[in-house]
């Protein structure tokens, strides 16, 4: 046994063996250690074996079959396992309530952490103010569900799109932070450059370059400024979009699905050249991934395809499905969403093809083009929009193969089948799918 008494100035003179000799047969063997220690002096005492057993504590037995076993080895097997399933639940509680978290309430500090890859980008709050004349009434470029778009002057002089989120927007800190993300990586001339961001209390806002001509549905949907866009302009905005699209899926160093291309989401520069923006939605694609699915369905009814709206089942092909929507858009200069053709089709997509199966398929396009517009490039169009919409994602045309089409009429389209019918329900605002019995249509000339 050691026990600690207060040491001074001793030291250990002789090795331990010297000191441990045996005293009288009857007495305990005590003897003082002198060591090297500047608070301490042990004395050890050596006790008999009769002595060891007497001080030693009654160890406790439970007879289990013939075999005896101690209640401290019961406990010593017991405890380990009481304390390891505690810390598991620990844990899973501990895990279960960041998941929570993290989804309900997307943390500031976790978006800014994020995205330190694109700091450079960022902008005071404060500058933005400035730029904008706090947000003044004059300098509203647009409006809609996800906020505000404000034109801006830089300190520099450059000109300036401020998109404002609307605290109320569906658009939280995740998909802002996604926007961000995924517009520093891109650089093509038919997406728009992303020039910043704001994140500052409950503000978000995203600075772009300035697009002077607004979004295409600004101008394609109103009776008096579609005008602006004749049919050499509007065939140069289709091929400006799908080269835009192609290098998303496939020529950036990133695989970018959309998710949400349709017509307010495509901006017009000064010579209205189509720049695709709004990059909220999009989701990025490992190098071998197709396809993906989601249970939270995003997009904007009328441009989403059967099996994302009715399923959440995404891909390129998704994408490729909303194109040909917009084509159709801009064809006729009708909004899908919207689109009424008195005694016949539910939405744009199924009077085209009405159209197309009749063989009158020029009644697609808008009237205000029809003395200056090339019939043969407008039948393309139609065809391959079509070919776009079909309801297998499989049988629609790759980005890459549409872009080659608009650029060559060499490529022979395939003749398309009749799209899928997405309906919503009139009564309970379901949505259901309605296929259509096909039909074979060889040859089509303008009429």
């Amino acid at each position: 046994m050691c026990t600690h008494q207060p040491l001074h100035h001793h030291r250990l003179h002789r090795p331990l063996r010297h000191h441990l000799h045996f005293n009288h047969p009857h007495r305990p063997l005590r003897h003082h250690l002198h060591c090297h220690h500047p608070h301490r002096h042990l004395q050890w005492v050596l006790l008999r074996p009769h002595q060891l057993i007497e001080q030693a504590p009654r160890k406790r037995f439970l007879l289990l079959g013939k075999r005896q076993i101690s209640t401290s080895a019961i406990v010593a097997i017991a405890v380990p396992i009481i304390v390891t399933a505690d810390v598991f639940l620990i844990l899973c509680c501990f895990r279960r309530k960041r998941t929570i978290q993290r989804h309900e309430v997307p943390q500031y500090t976790s978006v800014v952490s994020d995205i330190t890859t694109v700091e450079s980008l960022q902008f005071d709050l404060a500058a933005i103010q400035a730029a904008t004349g706090n947000f003044s009434a004059d300098k509203k470029l647009g409006e809609g569900g996800f906020g505000e778009v404000y034109m801006g002057r830089l300190l520099n002089g450059q000109d300036v799109a401020v998109k404002k989120l609307s605290r109320s927007s569906d658009q939280g800190a995740e998909e802002f932070k996604n926007e961000v993300m995924v517009m520093a990586e891109l650089q093509h001339r038919n997406l728009v450059r992303l020039l910043g961001f704001c994140f500052e209390g409950e503000e978000k806002i995203v600075i772009y370059e300035y697009v002077p001509n607004k979004s295409l549905d600004y101008i394609l949907f109103d009776v008096e400024k579609r005008a602006l866009l004749d049919w050499s302009r509007r065939y140069k905005i289709i091929s400006g979009i799908a080269r835009g699209m192609l290098y998303l899926h496939e020529d950036s160093q990133l695989r970018i699905i959309h998710r949400d291309l349709k017509a307010s989401n495509v901006l017009l520069d000064a010579n209205m050249n189509p720049k695709i923006s709004d990059f909220g939605m999009a989701r990025i694609f490992g190098v071998d991934q197709t396809h993906a699915a989601t249970h939270t369905v995003v997009g904007t009814l009328g441009y989403m395809s059967p099996e994302y709206a009715m399923h959440g089942q995404f891909s390129m092909k998704s994408d490729v499905y909303s194109f040909g929507v917009l084509v159709l858009e801009i064809i006729s200069g009708e909004k899908n969403s919207s689109f009424h053709q008195s005694g016949s089709a539910e939405d744009l997509p199924s009077y085209a093809w009405k159209q197309w199966r009749d063989g009158t398929p020029m009644e697609v396009l808008d009237p205000i083009l029809r003395e200056s517009c090339s019939g043969n490039e407008v039948i393309r169009c139609i065809q391959m929009s079509l070919w776009c919409l079909q309801e297998d994602p499989a049988n629609r045309p790759t980005m890459a193969t549409i872009a080659l089409t608009l650029n060559s009429d060499s490529i022979t389209l395939p003749v398309p089948r009749e799209p899928a019918l997405l309906l919503r329900s009139r009564s309970n605002g379901q949505l259901h799918s309605e296929s259509v019995n096909e039909a074979s249509i060889t040859d089509v000339e303008p009429r």
